[in-house]
Order: C-alpha cells, then sequence, then structure tokens
C-alpha cells in the first residue's frame, strides 16, 4: 500500500500540476469533476496489479506540450477553426489538393516540428524501462513518444516525420523534404495562424497555388507524409501485431483519447472480449466509457505522478 509520505508526495505534485501556465490552457480542456482522491488510489493499485501493461494514447497526452486536438470542447480543431484534415482520396487523386497540403505543411512545419514530450510521454518511457510496460500504441502523429525514448512503441497512424513515396515505397526524413521545398519556393513567406495536431495550417487558394511541390528523388513519384489520412487504413500487418502485444498484456489503461476513431477502438473492444481489465483517463466522455472497469476523469499530466511512483 501507499505510504502516508507517498501519498502526500502525490498530493503535492497534483497541486502543482493543476497550475497550467496560460498556454497549455490554451490546448488543454477544462476540467468539470474534481479529481477524487480514491479515484486516484484505484488508479494506483490498477497499474500495480498490472505486470504486463498495456497503454493506449490519444491527442490528450500531448495537449500539454501545445500541440491542439481535434475534438475537444472549446479548444479542439474543431472548435477553434473551420480547418478539416485532408482526406486520403483528396490526397492522392488530386494535383491540386497535394498542392495546397503541402504548402500548409510547409508552414506548419517549423512550429510543429519543435514541440516536445511532456511528463506524460516521459514517465511512459521510464515504465518501460523498468519493465512494467508492455507495449505502447499511440494515435498521434506528432513523434513526442519517441521524443520521450519509448521503444516498445507502435504508432498506428503513422508519424509526420516522414516521408513516403506513393509509386516506390521509398521513405525519407521530412525535415529534408522542407530543405528542398525552401529550394523550389525562396519567396514563400507566411506566418502560421492555427497549426492543427497533424502540423496543418490554413492558407487561402490564391497563397498555394505557385506554390511548387518536390518529387521523389528516387523515381519521380509523389511524395506523401507517412501518415494515415482520414479515410485511410491503418496497414493489415500492423493491426495484427497490434493484436498479439494486447493478448500479451494483463492490463489495459487508456490516456487523453476519446477513442472516437475506431482503428484505436477495436483494440478496447478487444481487450474486452479477453476480459483485459480497462482504466480510461480522459476529460471528456469516451466512445468506451461503458466497457471500462475504472474512469478517471483529469488531464494526464494530473496522474503523471502516480505512474512515476513504479520509477525504480
Amino acid at each position: 500500500m501507499l505510504s502516508i509520505c507517498g501519498f502526500s508526495r502525490i498530493l503535492n505534485s497534483l497541486l502543482k500540476s493543476r497550475g497550467c501556465s496560460t498556454a497549455i490552457n490554451q490546448f488543454v480542456p477544462k476540467v468539470d469533476k474534481r479529481l477524487d482522491n480514491d479515484v486516484l488510489m484505484q488508479l494506483r493499485d490498477f497499474v500495480e496489479r498490472s505486470r504486463r501493461l498495456f497503454v493506449l494514447t490519444g491527442a490528450g497526452i500531448s495537449t500539454e506540450s501545445g500541440i491542439r486536438d481535434y475534438r475537444s470542447e472549446g479548444v479542439g480543431l474543431y472548435a477553434v477553426s473551420k480547418n478539416r484534415p485532408i482526406e486520403h482520396q483528396e490526397f492522392v487523386t488530386s494535383a491540386s489538393r497535394r498542392q495546397r497540403y503541402w504548402a500548409r505543411n510547409y508552414v506548419g512545419w517549423p512550429t510543429f516540428s519543435t514541440h516536445q514530450p511532456n511528463q506524460g510521454h516521459r514517465v511512459l518511457a521510464e515504465l518501460e524501462r523498468v519493465g512494467k510496460l508492455h507495449w505502447l500504441v499511440t494515435q498521434n502523429v506528432d513523434w513526442l513518444h519517441l521524443k520521450a525514448g519509448s521503444k516498445r512503441l507502435t504508432e498506428l497512424h503513422g508519424a509526420t516525420n516522414r516521408v513516403i513515396c506513393l509509386m516506390c515505397g521509398s521513405k525519407s526524413r521530412r525535415e529534408d523534404l522542407q530543405v528542398e521545398m525552401k529550394k523550389l519556393n525562396p519567396n514563400f513567406h507566411v506566418s502560421p495562424d492555427i497549426v492543427g495536431p497533424d502540423g496543418d495550417v490554413f492558407l487561402s487558394d490564391d497563397l498555394v497555388q505557385n506554390f511548387k511541390v518536390p518529387d521523389c528523388q528516387n523515381c519521380g513519384g509523389l511524395l506523401k507524409p507517412d501518415v494515415v489520412f482520414f479515410g485511410g487504413s491503418v496497414p493489415h500487418d500492423k493491426v495484427s501485431f497490434v493484436r498479439e502485444r494486447l493478448k500479451e498484456s494483463d492490463a489495459v489503461l487508456t490516456l487523453g483519447s476519446s477513442l472516437q476513431v475506431y482503428s484505436a477502438y477495436r483494440f478496447i473492444v478487444a481487450a474486452h472480449e479477453q476480459k483485459i481489465p480497462l482504466a480510461i483517463v480522459n476529460i471528456g466522455p469516451t466512445r468506451a466509457d461503458g466497457l471500462a472497469n475504472l474512469r478517471v476523469h483529469c488531464r494526464i499530466g494530473e496522474i503523471a505522478s502516480i505512474l512515476n511512483e513504479f520509477v525504480v
């Protein structure tokens, strides 16, 4: 059991973590429910009982790093902008849509690429290091888990720091493409407005109509970020791999995801069918609230100190 000193240490840490900076409050939604200490201890017991913890993260773990999510009330991209992410079919069939996407991404990249992991990302990397975390799956494309040092990781929807050729399949670094786009567009200077969860920004069509997009240097094919766009599908072999890691696990912890997207929700359904205990930490409601053994309404930074209790 947790000692009185240990409990006090957690509470003190939580009080400090509740003092989010004004900048972070621009991206993290308000919490309607006050965090209950009994629920905190239930979460600690849940993690303590697990020996092979499976963790699934969503956009809510990265909002505290200054990356906006899509759906949160008041602060999500859909709440503050009419921008919508490009869909897979648009990108592969329309040259003008590709041009617009890459122009906007070019403008957003310098900001998006500099985001750093927060305490939520870091503590998961530490839980992996000490053997508590069996596997980590993230829906995010911001590669912050990699920056934090996670290795037992599946980026379910890919990551924006990689680029893939749709013709030959070769992969390259997104930062190298930024250099090439700058060479082709030396006079293209636009300041970003709202940067989306994938690094996208809004630019009017007249600004992007002369933007030049590089082709693949290997074969001249079309370049695409190595991510699953809306309307696209997660590769079958990746889904099968995650299912196997889930079967090896004894508990599932979901952090910062509404689980509205089926590509992630299916693993929660599978866990329920396999009778694997599930705990969900998220500010707003989720698609799987009815399946959870434990439901915690808070931001991830508020429970990071609990997870850190298991780091030696």
